[in-house]
């Protein structure tokens, strides 16, 4: 369901976006119309899987598309090389230390673009959610599924 709220993206999560809707439109929709024109070709439509197929990867691609293009528009495009201060925002990669004083690197993104394994949390996150706001030096406790973690912000940076 679509939503006013603006979406902040990096430059390169947004990139990303605008790719994977011109793939949907110009290579999958098409591919999906054509499998559903040879499945029609092969007779009776109610008992035909392969139509029954196309008709819900359509179904599927369409949603994609609006979900994509409601995404686009309410993106905040955000570039931290552009950003400085002492807080936790948006965009900003901020070294960890946990309990055993070992580091941990996180940049902070939208939703989209989160993969922790690649060091991209998600605002929205539990980890995303205590760090917003914080600054170098302080500490803060994150609620996981395998108990409470804690952790000091050891630098702050904007790349």
């Amino acid at each position: 369901m679509a939503t006013l709220e603006k979406l902040p993206i990096l430059p390169s999560g947004h990139a990303k976006m605008q790719a994977e809707l011109q793939k949907l439109k110009t290579v999958d929709r098409p591919e999906v119309v054509q499998a559903i024109e040879e499945a029609r070709a092969h007779g009776d439509l109610s008992e035909n899987a392969e139509y029954h197929a196309a008709k819900e990867r359509q179904g599927q691609i369409e949603a994609q598309i609006i979900e994509l293009e409601d995404q686009l528009a309410r993106a905040q495009v955000i570039d931290p090389t552009t950003l400085s201060g002492d807080k936790v925002v948006f965009g900003a990669t901020v070294d960890l230390l946990d309990e055993d004083d070992k580091k941990v690197v996180y940049q902070i993104v939208g939703p989209y673009e989160a993969d922790a394994k690649q060091g991209r949390i998600s605002y929205t996150s539990p980890l995303g959610r205590a760090l917003i706001g914080r600054r170098v030096g302080e500490e803060v406790e994150v609620s996981t599924p395998s108990g409470d973690r804690y952790y000091e912000i050891a630098k702050l940076s904007f790349i």
